[in-house]
């Protein structure tokens, strides 16, 4: 065990350069840790004939999806810390639903804090069964938001595993809106792209402003998500494309497919107006997306799904219906032609973005660490 003002972590999660959002976020959490003083080792979820590459922490061990000697690596790697900090997402994992975790879990002898991305309100019997299964081999539960702990509480049998509310973090910077009148206003949505994020129904949006003088400008930034290009290719991106020729918006919708590192997509962001996060899924209880455009002090119009309700209601944007151009449209018209709505926006976005600092969300889980190290000291003297 490490010393009483640290905890040796070991992680279970993609990271870089595997491209998903866990991975980002274990990496932004990771090194929050270690600027604390704290000890941060990976095991590596592969999947398929990946190869171990680079990684920001110490690779202890990897686990592949369908490789049940990892199972048993990947076990004995993660407890060798203190705690075992498990990301868990249902496409994550190998088997049904990401059964696999649950072999792996059943091996820890190590506290677990299991860190629950996903809490579908309405899952099939297995995604229950599978998530369930999580929870009772953990000591501990993080989910992101309040709405995410409802669901949880409502939907799923906890029995007496504790349940923790820890915020996805973001990079505060200080992040002004200034920008010229007579410039068109900008518009970003990014991340991983793939079906149900929703692009298609913001670029009909745009369809209904091409009224507006200067008009305003749509950037859809991001490569395609990787499961998405094996499965199916460029198929959503080409459909996207010829939204945009169906709508005649091609002097009003840019796509931007480069991989962009952290600062170029920072200033990227830092340039636009609003952040529109149009998602299909009326499930999603948390979104890093979200998360970083508050702390970068932007207006968000996003669809209704459980984390934009709880962002966004105390007035940093605004929360529209699904599936529905027209309403997007009408949210679009209202912030880009009201300065002073986009400001109050902003502002709100701003007073809220301190809470979101990656080191202070660190800190939340080393405290959560030092609550399970004295099952540890108990563990080694009986």
């Amino acid at each position: 065990m490490t010393a009483i003002g640290r905890v040796s972590w070991g992680i279970l999660s993609s990271v870089p350069p595997t491209a998903c959002g866990i991975a980002t976020f274990t990496t932004a959490l990771g090194k929050a840790l270690v600027r604390r003083g704290d000890d941060v080792k990976m095991v590596r979820i592969l999947e398929g004939d990946d190869e171990l590459e680079s990684s920001p922490f110490e690779v202890l061990s990897e686990l592949r999806a369908g490789d049940r000697g990892s199972i048993d690596r990947a076990a004995r790697a993660l407890n060798r810390g203190d705690v075992a900090l498990i990301q868990h997402e249902f496409g994550l994992y190998g088997g049904v639903d990401g059964d696999d975790v649950v072999a792996l879990l059943s091996k820890l002898t190590v506290p677990v804090v299991s860190i629950l991305h996903t809490v579908l309100n309405e899952p099939t019997s297995n995604q229950r069964c599978v998530l369930e299964r999580v929870i009772s081999l953990s000591s501990c539960v993080v989910v992101m938001t309040a709405a995410a702990e409802a669901t949880l509480r409502r939907r799923y049998r906890l029995a007496e595993v504790p349940v923790r509310v820890i915020p996805h973090g973001a990079a505060i910077g200080d992040v002004q809106m200034a920008r010229s009148l007579d410039v068109p206003s900008s518009l970003l949505t990014w991340g991983l792209i793939g079906p149900g994020k929703g692009i298609e129904w913001a670029i009909d949006a745009m369809g209904l402003l091409r009224d507006l003088t200067p008009r305003p400008r749509y950037i859809v930034a991001g490569r395609t998500h990787p499961k998405v290009l094996a499965l199916d290719g460029e198929a959503y991106r080409r459909s996207l494309e010829r939204r945009v020729q169906e709508n005649d918006v091609g002097d009003m919708v840019v796509f931007d497919n480069s991989y962009r590192k952290l600062a170029s997509l920072n200033a990227l962001i830092a340039s636009v107006d609003v952040v529109v996060l149009p998602y299909d899924s009326a499930d999603q209880a948390t979104s890093g997306v979200l998360v970083d455009a508050i702390a970068a002090g932007r207006p968000v119009i996003a669809t209704a799904f459980p984390h934009s309700l709880e962002m966004l209601s105390s007035g940093a944007g605004l929360v529209v219906a699904h599936r529905n151009p027209r309403a997007f449209a009408m949210a679009i018209r209202r912030i880009i032609t009201n300065p002073a709505l986009a400001t109050s926006m902003a502002k709100e976005a701003r007073r809220i973005a301190p809470s979101l600092g990656w080191d202070g969300v660190a800190r939340q889980y080393f405290d959560l660490g030092r609550e399970m190290l004295p099952r540890v000291i108990v563990r080694a003297s009986a």
